[in-house]
Protein backbone atom coordinates (compact mmCIF):
# COMPACT_ATOMS: atom_id res chain seq x y z
CA UNK A 1 0.00 0.00 0.00
CA UNK A 2 1.38 3.81 0.09
CA UNK A 3 3.62 4.83 2.32
CA UNK A 4 1.51 6.22 5.45
CA UNK A 5 2.56 8.14 8.31
CA UNK A 6 1.64 5.90 11.48
CA UNK A 7 -0.53 8.37 13.48
CA UNK A 8 -3.07 9.18 10.21
CA UNK A 9 -6.50 8.67 11.22
CA UNK A 10 -7.94 6.37 8.76
CA UNK A 11 -11.56 6.99 7.98
CA UNK A 12 -13.72 3.45 7.66
CA UNK A 13 -17.00 2.57 6.59
CA UNK A 14 -18.57 1.16 10.09
CA UNK A 15 -22.38 1.01 9.08
CA UNK A 16 -24.45 0.51 5.90
CA UNK A 17 -28.22 0.45 5.05
CA UNK A 18 -30.25 1.11 1.65
CA UNK A 19 -33.85 1.35 0.68
CA UNK A 20 -35.54 0.58 -2.61
CA UNK A 21 -39.00 1.64 -3.52
CA UNK A 22 -41.79 -1.34 -3.10
CA UNK A 23 -42.79 -0.48 -7.18
CA UNK A 24 -41.20 -2.43 -9.52
CA UNK A 25 -41.26 -1.88 -13.11
CA UNK A 26 -40.38 -4.49 -15.14
CA UNK A 27 -39.58 -4.73 -19.21
CA UNK A 28 -42.43 -6.42 -20.13
CA UNK A 29 -44.13 -3.13 -18.61
CA UNK A 30 -42.18 -1.06 -20.22
CA UNK A 31 -42.84 -2.96 -23.32
CA UNK A 32 -46.45 -1.56 -23.30
CA UNK A 33 -45.10 1.62 -22.73
CA UNK A 34 -42.61 2.40 -25.32
CA UNK A 35 -41.25 0.25 -28.62
CA UNK A 36 -38.78 -1.92 -26.76
CA UNK A 37 -39.02 -5.63 -25.70
CA UNK A 38 -37.53 -7.32 -22.55
CA UNK A 39 -34.74 -9.28 -24.81
CA UNK A 40 -33.24 -5.91 -26.12
CA UNK A 41 -32.74 -4.18 -23.38
CA UNK A 42 -31.77 -7.47 -20.95
CA UNK A 43 -28.93 -8.02 -23.61
CA UNK A 44 -27.93 -4.60 -24.26
CA UNK A 45 -28.30 -3.82 -20.59
CA UNK A 46 -28.21 -6.78 -18.59
CA UNK A 47 -31.11 -4.83 -16.58
CA UNK A 48 -34.45 -6.73 -15.90
CA UNK A 49 -36.46 -4.56 -13.69
CA UNK A 50 -35.99 -1.49 -12.00
CA UNK A 51 -37.38 0.35 -9.09
CA UNK A 52 -40.20 3.16 -8.80
CA UNK A 53 -40.93 5.48 -5.55
CA UNK A 54 -44.78 6.63 -6.46
CA UNK A 55 -44.61 9.22 -3.61
CA UNK A 56 -42.19 11.09 -1.72
CA UNK A 57 -38.69 12.57 -2.64
CA UNK A 58 -35.14 11.56 -2.86
CA UNK A 59 -34.75 12.84 0.76
CA UNK A 60 -37.71 10.17 1.93
CA UNK A 61 -35.51 7.54 0.72
CA UNK A 62 -31.99 8.63 2.28
CA UNK A 63 -34.01 9.52 5.40
CA UNK A 64 -35.17 5.52 5.33
CA UNK A 65 -31.62 4.01 4.27
CA UNK A 66 -30.29 6.44 7.43
CA UNK A 67 -32.36 4.98 9.69
CA UNK A 68 -31.37 1.35 8.91
CA UNK A 69 -27.92 2.17 9.37
CA UNK A 70 -28.38 3.73 12.69
CA UNK A 71 -30.03 1.14 13.50
CA UNK A 72 -27.27 -1.59 12.72
CA UNK A 73 -24.83 0.70 14.16
CA UNK A 74 -26.98 0.95 17.71
CA UNK A 75 -26.34 4.83 18.10
CA UNK A 76 -28.94 7.50 17.25
CA UNK A 77 -29.43 10.60 14.82
CA UNK A 78 -27.83 13.07 17.21
CA UNK A 79 -24.39 11.61 17.25
CA UNK A 80 -24.11 12.08 13.72
CA UNK A 81 -22.00 15.37 12.73
CA UNK A 82 -22.04 15.82 9.27
CA UNK A 83 -24.23 14.31 6.43
CA UNK A 84 -22.94 14.65 2.77
CA UNK A 85 -25.67 13.88 0.00
CA UNK A 86 -24.86 12.46 -3.03
CA UNK A 87 -27.67 13.24 -5.97
CA UNK A 88 -28.85 14.74 -9.39
CA UNK A 89 -32.51 14.41 -8.21
CA UNK A 90 -32.60 16.65 -5.00
CA UNK A 91 -36.09 17.78 -3.39
CA UNK A 92 -35.34 21.18 -4.51
CA UNK A 93 -32.61 23.51 -5.93
CA UNK A 94 -32.30 24.63 -2.12
CA UNK A 95 -32.57 24.16 0.61
CA UNK A 96 -30.05 21.27 0.10
CA UNK A 97 -31.02 17.72 0.11
CA UNK A 98 -28.87 17.21 3.23
CA UNK A 99 -30.84 19.57 5.09
CA UNK A 100 -34.02 18.46 4.54
CA UNK A 101 -32.73 14.81 5.22
CA UNK A 102 -30.93 16.05 8.65
CA UNK A 103 -34.46 17.10 9.45
CA UNK A 104 -36.01 13.73 8.82
CA UNK A 105 -33.56 11.90 10.62
CA UNK A 106 -33.81 14.07 13.90
CA UNK A 107 -29.49 14.72 13.06
CA UNK A 108 -29.98 17.76 15.34
CA UNK A 109 -26.36 18.19 15.50
CA UNK A 110 -24.78 17.35 12.32
CA UNK A 111 -24.63 20.26 8.92
CA UNK A 112 -24.64 18.78 5.85
CA UNK A 113 -24.44 19.75 2.07
CA UNK A 114 -25.14 17.81 -1.36
CA UNK A 115 -22.65 16.87 -3.56
CA UNK A 116 -23.61 16.89 -7.91
CA UNK A 117 -21.25 14.54 -9.85
CA UNK A 118 -24.02 11.92 -11.43
CA UNK A 119 -22.82 8.75 -11.33
CA UNK A 120 -19.76 8.99 -9.85
CA UNK A 121 -21.60 11.19 -6.73
CA UNK A 122 -21.09 8.54 -4.21
CA UNK A 123 -17.16 8.50 -4.95
CA UNK A 124 -16.92 12.40 -5.19
CA UNK A 125 -18.92 12.58 -1.57
CA UNK A 126 -17.20 9.15 -0.08
CA UNK A 127 -13.74 11.09 -0.84
CA UNK A 128 -15.03 14.46 0.45
CA UNK A 129 -16.44 12.68 3.65
CA UNK A 130 -13.19 11.05 4.23
CA UNK A 131 -11.30 14.25 4.62
CA UNK A 132 -13.71 15.07 7.41
CA UNK A 133 -12.08 11.95 9.38
CA UNK A 134 -8.75 11.81 8.71
CA UNK A 135 -8.68 15.07 9.78
CA UNK A 136 -9.72 14.61 12.76
CA UNK A 137 -12.43 17.63 12.05
CA UNK A 138 -15.43 15.03 12.51
CA UNK A 139 -15.52 11.42 14.14
CA UNK A 140 -19.07 10.37 12.79
CA UNK A 141 -20.10 11.13 9.06
CA UNK A 142 -22.77 10.02 6.96
CA UNK A 143 -22.38 10.10 3.32
CA UNK A 144 -25.45 8.83 1.40
CA UNK A 145 -26.36 8.27 -2.15
CA UNK A 146 -30.17 8.75 -3.21
CA UNK A 147 -31.73 9.58 -6.70
CA UNK A 148 -35.36 9.65 -8.00
CA UNK A 149 -34.14 9.14 -11.67
CA UNK A 150 -38.03 8.26 -12.59
CA UNK A 151 -38.44 12.21 -11.64
CA UNK A 152 -35.79 13.09 -14.93
CA UNK A 153 -36.63 10.54 -16.89
CA UNK A 154 -39.15 10.61 -19.97
CA UNK A 155 -40.65 7.63 -21.01
CA UNK A 156 -41.24 8.41 -24.33
CA UNK A 157 -37.62 7.95 -24.57
CA UNK A 158 -37.22 4.23 -25.07
CA UNK A 159 -32.81 4.72 -25.55
CA UNK A 160 -33.42 6.49 -21.89
CA UNK A 161 -36.07 5.11 -19.96
CA UNK A 162 -34.81 1.95 -19.74
CA UNK A 163 -32.03 2.39 -17.59
CA UNK A 164 -32.93 4.05 -14.58
CA UNK A 165 -34.34 3.69 -11.46
CA UNK A 166 -34.69 4.68 -7.47
CA UNK A 167 -33.55 3.87 -4.50
CA UNK A 168 -30.71 5.31 -1.59
CA UNK A 169 -28.24 3.90 0.13
CA UNK A 170 -25.59 4.84 2.91
CA UNK A 171 -22.93 4.24 5.07
CA UNK A 172 -21.04 6.02 8.29
CA UNK A 173 -17.56 6.87 8.55
CA UNK A 174 -15.64 6.88 11.65
CA UNK A 175 -12.07 6.51 12.81
CA UNK A 176 -10.89 3.10 12.05
CA UNK A 177 -10.20 0.95 15.27
CA UNK A 178 -7.51 -1.17 13.51
CA UNK A 179 -5.42 1.19 10.98
CA UNK A 180 -5.02 -1.27 8.75
CA UNK A 181 -8.70 -1.02 7.57
CA UNK A 182 -10.48 1.57 5.92
CA UNK A 183 -10.20 4.14 3.21
CA UNK A 184 -6.79 3.49 2.02
CA UNK A 185 -6.92 4.93 -1.60
CA UNK A 186 -9.26 7.33 -4.00
CA UNK A 187 -8.28 8.81 -7.48
CA UNK A 188 -11.36 11.12 -8.66
CA UNK A 189 -11.47 12.64 -11.88
CA UNK A 190 -13.56 14.89 -14.58
CA UNK A 191 -13.64 16.21 -18.00
CA UNK A 192 -16.43 18.99 -18.63
CA UNK A 193 -16.15 18.37 -22.31
CA UNK A 194 -17.75 15.01 -22.04
CA UNK A 195 -20.89 17.31 -20.71
CA UNK A 196 -22.80 17.69 -23.88
CA UNK A 197 -23.23 13.64 -24.38
CA UNK A 198 -24.78 13.68 -21.26
CA UNK A 199 -26.76 15.86 -19.06
CA UNK A 200 -30.33 17.75 -18.31
CA UNK A 201 -30.28 21.18 -19.88
CA UNK A 202 -33.31 22.65 -18.04
CA UNK A 203 -33.75 24.01 -14.62
CA UNK A 204 -30.78 25.85 -13.99
CA UNK A 205 -29.89 29.28 -14.55
CA UNK A 206 -28.56 28.39 -18.35
CA UNK A 207 -31.77 27.07 -18.92
CA UNK A 208 -34.72 28.42 -16.52
CA UNK A 209 -38.04 26.55 -16.47
CA UNK A 210 -40.53 28.12 -19.29
CA UNK A 211 -43.17 26.66 -21.38
CA UNK A 212 -40.45 26.27 -24.14
CA UNK A 213 -38.00 24.73 -21.91
CA UNK A 214 -40.60 22.03 -21.31
CA UNK A 215 -42.07 21.87 -24.57
CA UNK A 216 -38.81 20.68 -25.83
CA UNK A 217 -38.35 18.25 -22.93
CA UNK A 218 -35.49 19.69 -21.72
CA UNK A 219 -35.69 18.81 -18.27
CA UNK A 220 -35.54 14.92 -18.92
CA UNK A 221 -31.83 13.19 -19.04
CA UNK A 222 -30.55 13.51 -22.53
CA UNK A 223 -27.70 11.05 -23.64
CA UNK A 224 -26.16 10.13 -26.78
CA UNK A 225 -25.44 6.26 -25.61
CA UNK A 226 -22.60 5.34 -27.90
CA UNK A 227 -20.62 8.13 -27.39
CA UNK A 228 -21.03 7.73 -23.37
CA UNK A 229 -20.16 3.97 -23.38
CA UNK A 230 -16.88 4.32 -25.47
CA UNK A 231 -15.72 6.28 -22.89
CA UNK A 232 -17.21 4.81 -19.85
CA UNK A 233 -16.14 1.28 -21.28
CA UNK A 234 -12.25 2.94 -21.04
CA UNK A 235 -12.66 5.14 -18.38
CA UNK A 236 -14.31 3.35 -15.45
CA UNK A 237 -11.73 0.29 -16.24
CA UNK A 238 -8.38 2.29 -16.21
CA UNK A 239 -9.23 4.24 -13.21
CA UNK A 240 -9.93 0.67 -11.57
CA UNK A 241 -6.67 -0.64 -12.94
CA UNK A 242 -4.51 2.44 -11.76
CA UNK A 243 -6.21 2.42 -8.08
CA UNK A 244 -4.45 -1.49 -8.09
CA UNK A 245 -0.97 -0.21 -9.54
CA UNK A 246 -0.87 2.55 -7.30
CA UNK A 247 -1.07 0.37 -3.92
CA UNK A 248 0.68 -2.75 -5.37
CA UNK A 249 -2.24 -5.25 -5.74
CA UNK A 250 -2.55 -8.15 -8.54
CA UNK A 251 -6.08 -9.83 -9.45
CA UNK A 252 -5.96 -12.17 -6.63
CA UNK A 253 -5.32 -9.57 -3.91
CA UNK A 254 -9.14 -8.20 -4.87
CA UNK A 255 -11.46 -9.72 -2.81
CA UNK A 256 -14.56 -7.82 -4.71
CA UNK A 257 -14.87 -4.87 -7.53
CA UNK A 258 -17.99 -2.75 -6.47
CA UNK A 259 -18.84 -1.40 -10.32
CA UNK A 260 -21.38 1.50 -10.85
CA UNK A 261 -24.30 -0.13 -12.16
CA UNK A 262 -24.79 1.26 -15.86
CA UNK A 263 -24.34 -0.65 -18.08
CA UNK A 264 -23.11 -4.91 -17.80
CA UNK A 265 -20.87 -4.55 -20.87
CA UNK A 266 -19.36 -1.39 -19.04
CA UNK A 267 -18.79 -3.69 -15.40
CA UNK A 268 -17.87 -6.91 -17.73
CA UNK A 269 -14.74 -4.68 -19.29
CA UNK A 270 -13.65 -3.48 -16.28
CA UNK A 271 -13.94 -6.75 -14.63
CA UNK A 272 -11.17 -8.35 -17.58
CA UNK A 273 -9.22 -5.10 -17.06
CA UNK A 274 -8.61 -5.85 -13.52
CA UNK A 275 -8.51 -9.29 -13.99
CA UNK A 276 -11.26 -10.59 -11.82
CA UNK A 277 -13.19 -13.36 -11.91
CA UNK A 278 -16.74 -12.82 -12.49
CA UNK A 279 -17.83 -14.28 -8.59
CA UNK A 280 -15.42 -11.25 -7.66
CA UNK A 281 -17.73 -8.68 -9.21
CA UNK A 282 -20.84 -7.28 -7.30
CA UNK A 283 -23.91 -7.04 -9.58
CA UNK A 284 -27.61 -6.18 -9.25
CA UNK A 285 -28.34 -4.15 -12.12
CA UNK A 286 -30.48 -6.53 -12.95
CA UNK A 287 -32.88 -6.03 -10.23
CA UNK A 288 -32.40 -2.27 -10.04
CA UNK A 289 -31.07 -0.56 -13.34
CA UNK A 290 -28.66 2.54 -12.68
CA UNK A 291 -29.63 4.20 -9.41
CA UNK A 292 -27.28 6.54 -10.37
CA UNK A 293 -25.36 7.88 -6.98
CA UNK A 294 -26.96 4.56 -5.13
CA UNK A 295 -25.96 1.73 -7.18
CA UNK A 296 -22.29 1.59 -5.51
CA UNK A 297 -23.70 1.88 -1.63
CA UNK A 298 -27.01 -0.54 -2.41
CA UNK A 299 -24.22 -3.43 -3.56
CA UNK A 300 -22.25 -2.72 -0.51
CA UNK A 301 -24.86 -2.95 1.84
CA UNK A 302 -26.58 -5.78 0.17
CA UNK A 303 -23.84 -7.88 0.01
CA UNK A 304 -23.23 -7.08 3.71
CA UNK A 305 -26.26 -7.84 4.96
CA UNK A 306 -26.18 -11.13 2.74
CA UNK A 307 -22.94 -12.35 4.73
CA UNK A 308 -20.85 -12.21 1.56
CA UNK A 309 -18.52 -8.87 3.04
CA UNK A 310 -16.47 -9.80 5.47
CA UNK A 311 -13.85 -7.76 7.65
CA UNK A 312 -10.73 -7.24 6.46
CA UNK A 313 -12.33 -8.11 2.07
CA UNK A 314 -10.28 -5.69 -0.26
CA UNK A 315 -12.85 -3.55 -2.28
CA UNK A 316 -12.31 -1.68 -5.23
CA UNK A 317 -15.18 0.83 -5.82
CA UNK A 318 -15.11 2.21 -9.43
CA UNK A 319 -17.31 4.68 -11.41
CA UNK A 320 -18.31 6.59 -14.49
CA UNK A 321 -20.91 9.46 -14.91
CA UNK A 322 -21.95 12.32 -16.47
CA UNK A 323 -19.83 15.18 -16.52
CA UNK A 324 -17.40 13.40 -17.45
CA UNK A 325 -16.87 12.22 -13.45
CA UNK A 326 -15.06 9.25 -13.19
CA UNK A 327 -12.99 7.57 -10.13
CA UNK A 328 -12.01 5.01 -7.92
CA UNK A 329 -11.63 4.42 -4.23
CA UNK A 330 -9.59 1.10 -2.54
CA UNK A 331 -10.61 0.17 1.06
CA UNK A 332 -10.51 -2.71 3.65
CA UNK A 333 -13.88 -3.88 4.88
CA UNK A 334 -13.59 -2.95 8.30
CA UNK A 335 -17.58 -4.10 9.49
CA UNK A 336 -18.14 -7.40 11.57
CA UNK A 337 -20.77 -10.24 9.60
CA UNK A 338 -24.34 -8.92 10.67
CA UNK A 339 -25.56 -10.31 14.25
Amino acid sequence: MNKEKSNKIRAAITAVGHYVPEKVLTNKDLERMVDTNDEWIYTRTGIKERRILENGASSDMAAKAIQELLKYRGIGPEEIELIITATVTPDMLFPPTSCIIQDKVGAKNAWGFDVSAACSGFLYALSVGTQFIETGAHKKVIVVGSDKMSSIVDYTDRNTCVLFGDASAAVLLEPSDDPSLGILDSKMYCDGSGGKYLHMKGGGSLNPPTHETVDKKWHYIYQDGKAVFKVAVIGMADVSAEIMERNNLKSEDVDYLVPHQANLRIIDATRERMGLDPSKVMINIDKYGNTTAATIPLCLSEWWQAGKLKRGSTVVLASFGAGYTWGATLLKWSIDKVK
